[in-house]
């Protein structure tokens, strides 16, 4: 089944009075395709796959038919479980859950996340929820424990299952589907469908009725696609040079993490860009504000994650930069979809480093558009941009002809000053432009072709999980493993060979328990019995006191420092995140 070109209202598709007084408070007037078509189908209780990139309304697809169907119960267990692959997302959907269910008093909804302390999750659960939302690590880590129980659960929502076969985490997922009752609904929500996500469907999904809607890839023709090559560590200074070039009026600048999108808005702040971060880690009613100072003017460029800017829609945003390339090409379609809206023309510019390759050209295959190569600006092209602006700047003033007290403050400083008029004015802009250079010359900034081979893995899962430490865990035979590199240290967690896990399993599970980049964890060697992993010496002991009690593949990670040298295993593992 494919959208349909016309969609109901919402009032026509069975949902509940109070969720329909929500969506009138929150002016959401018209359901999107994938909403349309999944609502009555979840409200009939069936099994649904809805195949869909992010930003078509998914979430609300399945949020408002559950609300509706068990909003008012007052029963207190789980009778909603929602799981999601990071802590931002199930963060955003419980959000979205609350305002939908504006209208129930008593509905109750709690985030089991990793990186949360476990003391009011562990409370609410056992005060009694009707609604769950949570990371699958940390939902096994409460079914461990048994303060979540299952056995009466009526609906089990996977929401961007691709995402979580990418992270590793298709052992707990399957886990939690082996835990629900034989009478069940299961919603699977996937913008890619890679075999093992299929087969999951297969064998836990009772008929399901699937729902594709289509990438919207059209949108991206009507949108300027450029891309530079530029190296890690020059990609700030060629930040600063693209936005000295371009002619914008609102910027989103994307960043992988959280604390990408802080360092670069601060470094954006210091260059006299009005640039604020907007991440997850920010109060809802503090990003709500950011995004109002966007769409008022009061700044212009936002440095952000894609998960806080899903379903931004800001009419000003002119220029869309991918600071960090995004992992697939329906991400990046989202992205840059946040430019030229309601037909007017966009910019998209993507940074490409050069082990960025192999994604920038499945970004062109995806969307069947050839990205333009752009050149790194040059020093003569800063210079010739600025000569540009301050000339704009004095023809608007011109224009205006509100020129005094300032003639008259002029003409009396030339007779006082004995000075020609071309050098008052001139010592007038020295004034105005204060220390910072106006000309300026050319800084060596390199940016390097791509080389040709990229051996790095993949699937139709997308890239898989952290090439580096991957590469770094090979080995060969009879070869112990390297020390751990500076900044790192090295612990062993109990969780080995024997008991099934995966690298990333291990990542997964530290990254969202200890809410930190994955890209920070480095070296994994797995052996029979345990596991060694390289974190950084600055972990602080609150996150490795609570990873002791995370679970990995139905053992508890124990984590502790290692002091020894690792033995060197008889059949070496190449590490693999499958």
């Amino acid at each position: 089944m494919t959208a349909e070109q016309t969609t109901p209202g919402f009032a026509a598709l069975g949902l509940a009075s109070p969720v329909l007084s929500a969506l009138d408070s929150l002016n959401y007037n018209t359901p999107s395709p994938i909403q349309a078509q999944m609502i009555p189908l979840m409200l009939a209780g069936r099994d649904v796959i809805g195949q869909a990139q992010t930003g078509t309304g998914k979430t609300a697809a399945f949020a408002l038919p559950l609300i509706s169907r068990y909003g008012d119960s007052t029963a207190r267990h789980a009778q909603v479980l929602v799981l999601a692959p990071t802590r931002e997302l199930a963060l955003q959907v419980t959000e979205s859950f609350v305002r939908y269910a504006a209208g129930y008093a008593g509905m109750q909804v709690v985030s089991l996340c990793g990186g949360m302390d476990y003391r009011p999750q562990t409370s609410a659960l056992r005060n009694g929820v009707q609604f769950v939302i949570g990371t699958p690590g940390r939902v096994i880590d409460h079914l461990n424990r048994g303060t979540l129980k299952l056995d009466r659960l009526e609906c089990l929502v996977l929401d961007e299952a691709d995402e979580m076969l990418r992270m590793g985490f298709i052992d707990d997922v399957e886990a939690v589907l082996a835990a629900m009752p034989k009478e069940c609904q299961v919603a699977l929500f996937s913008a890619t469908m890679p075999v093992p996500i299929r087969k999951l469907a297969q064998k836990y999904l009772k008929n399901p009725e699937e729902i594709t809607i289509k990438s919207k890839t059209e949108t991206v023709a009507a949108i300027r696609q450029r891309y530079l090559f530029v190296s890690h560590r020059d990609k700030l200074d060629a930040l600063v040079r693209v936005l000295e070039c371009e002619d914008y009026d609102g910027v989103i600048v994307f960043c992988r993490t959280k604390e990408s999108t802080v360092e670069t808005a601060d470094a954006l702040q210091r260059q006299n860009y009005r640039a604020v971060a907007l991440n997850g880690d920010m109060p809802q009613n503090l990003r709500e504000q950011t995004v109002e100072q966007l769409k008022s003017k009061r700044i212009d460029i936002l440095v952000a994650t894609d998960v806080v800017a899903r379903g931004l829609d800001v009419p000003r945003i002119s220029h869309v930069i991918n600071y960090d390339i995004s992992y697939d090409a329906e991400t990046y379609v989202h992205r840059i979809g946040r430019t030229g809206r309601a037909g007017r023309e966009g910019d998209a510019i993507l940074f490409v480093t050069p082990k960025d390759k192999r994604l920038l050209q499945t970004i062109e295959r995806v969307t069947r558009q050839k990205v333009e190569e752009m050149p790194l600006p040059t020093a003569a092209d800063i210079n010739v941009a600025r000569e540009r602006r301050l000339r704009e700047q004095l023809e608007r003033v011109l224009e205006k002809g509100q020129l005094e007290p300032f003639r008259g403050l002029l003409a009396r400083w030339q007779e006082e000053l004995d000075i020609a008029p071309l050098e008052l004015a001139a010592a007038m802009a020295v004034v105005a432009q204060g220390d910072r250079e106006f000309h300026i010359k050319d800084r060596p900034i390199v940016a390097r072709k791509p080389r040709e081979r990229d051996d790095r893995p993949r699937d139709s899962a997308g890239p898989r999980v952290r090439v580096e430490y991957k590469e770094r865990a090979e080995r060969r035979p009879g070869k112990a493993p390297t020390a751990p590199e500076p900044g790192m240290a090295r612990y062993r967690i109990a969780v080995g060979r024997k008991h099934g896990v995966k690298p990333a399993n291990i990542v997964g599970a530290i990254a969202n328990e200890a809410n930190m980049n994955s890209q920070n964890i480095g070296r994994i060697d797995i052996f029979p019995e345990f596991s060694t992993v390289d974190l950084p010496q600055t972990m602080p002991a609150t996150s490795l006191q609570h990873l002791r009690n995370v679970w990995v593949s139905g053992q508890k990670l124990s984590i502790s420092p290692w002091s020894e040298k690792p033995p060197v295993s008889s059949k070496p593992r190449r590490a693999k995140a499958d």
